[in-house]
């Protein structure tokens, strides 16, 4: 799928490419069941929240404020279907973080692999992929937590003197602060961003990930920020494009359904409405993350082995082991390296 050499940008996108149109059936099958799962979790989720709102809807829209005991099943229901949907969706997005890896392991050495053979080897390592991807989101909160506890510790100072004149330099320092806070959370992103990838091919656990990672790093931070910003561009302007047109397509049915008489909708006419508008906006976000995904992923696993070839002369080491069957231990961490 590609040189086993030193890769220039041609060859990490084309890698790239290269390998979700070798490996699309298991790679694709395996993000679209996953996703696809969770998607119609949360269409029945929803469906189920407002079959119950609209045998509600009258009592909801009669004249004055609608009794707690009304409102609480819907905000428990609604809060339910956050939490159960939010941890469904963690769980599917660990899996594709860790399938990508893994066959990125088999195009780089032109090998074939299975759906069954991804799933198991994928799963093996989710809960890794956890952790790292917890750890990366707080690693890359530090900084504006940070800022946050010292722009709050300055107002609980400055609150008993009640001095108006240091609310304007309050405002300043805040935004220089946000401003600072920016550059340091990228610079960590960056820094960690291979972390997914030493999971899966060094089978690291997620404190050992985040340490090899900033070691591959250290030496190219400017070039894989620049090819890991491209990546992520491409996968949203992409995304945006498939969204757009199941987003007109869920006006439609709100302009073709206004009643001509001009009297008001009904409730169920509205849920309907709102149902139908939900629904095919999952469906695009369904579709659109089946790219958004892969491809960045694809293309960070990629700089990693371009940095490992650079740094540990990898690529004779793969191109030894290409026809052999088990991968080769030089795949995973270089000898001597800490575990």
């Amino acid at each position: 799928m590609i040189p086993l050499a030193p890769l220039g940008l041609s060859e990490i996108l084309g890698g790239a490419f290269s390998t979700i149109g070798r490996y699309w059936k298991p790679l694709v099958g395996l993000a679209l069941a996953l996703f696809g799962a969770v998607t119609a979790l949360m269409v029945a989720g929803v469906a189920v929240v407002l079959s119950a709102l609209a045998a509600n809807w009258d009592e909801l829209t009669a004249p004055g404020t609608p009794d707690t005991e009304e409102l609480v099943p819907l905000a428990v229901a609604f809060g339910a279907l956050v939490i159960i949907g939010g941890i469904a969706y963690l769980l599917a997005w660990a899996v594709i973080q860790a399938a990508v890896p893994v066959t990125l392991q088999e195009a780089v050495l032109g090998r074939p692999i299975r759906f069954g053979a991804l799933w198991r080897r994928a799963w093996s390592r989710v809960w890794s992929m956890i952790g790292t991807t917890i750890l990366l989101g707080l690693i890359f909160a530090v900084p504006f937590l940070l800022f946050m506890v010292t722009l709050l510790a300055t107002l609980v100072t400055a609150a008993p003197g009640g001095d108006s004149d240091g609310v304007v330099p309050l405002i300043w320092l805040s935004a220089l602060g946000w401003l600072a806070a920016v550059p340091a959370a990228i610079w960590l992103w960056v820094k960690f961003s291979l972390a997914p990838t030493v999971v899966v091919f060094e089978k690291q656990g997620p404190v050992a990930a985040l340490r090899r990672s900033a070691q591959l790093v250290r030496t190219d931070w400017w070039r894989v920020f620049g090819i890991s910003l491209l990546a992520y561009v491409m996968a949203t302007v992409a995304g945006y494009l498939i969204q757009m047109p199941f987003q007109i397509l869920g006006l439609f049915p709100s302009m073709m359904s206004t009643p001509s008489t001009g009297s008001e909708p009904s409730g169920a006419e509205i849920l309907a409405l709102v149902g139908s508008f939900i629904g095919l906006s999952l469906i695009s976000q369904l579709v659109a993350q089946l790219f958004s995904a892969v491809f960045p992923p694809l293309v960070v696993g990629l700089l990693y082995v371009d940095r490992r070839m650079r740094t540990e002369n990898l690529g004779p080491v793969l191109a030894a082991a290409a026809a052999e069957q088990p991968l080769p231990e030089q795949y995973g961490p270089p000898p001597g390296a800490p575990a």
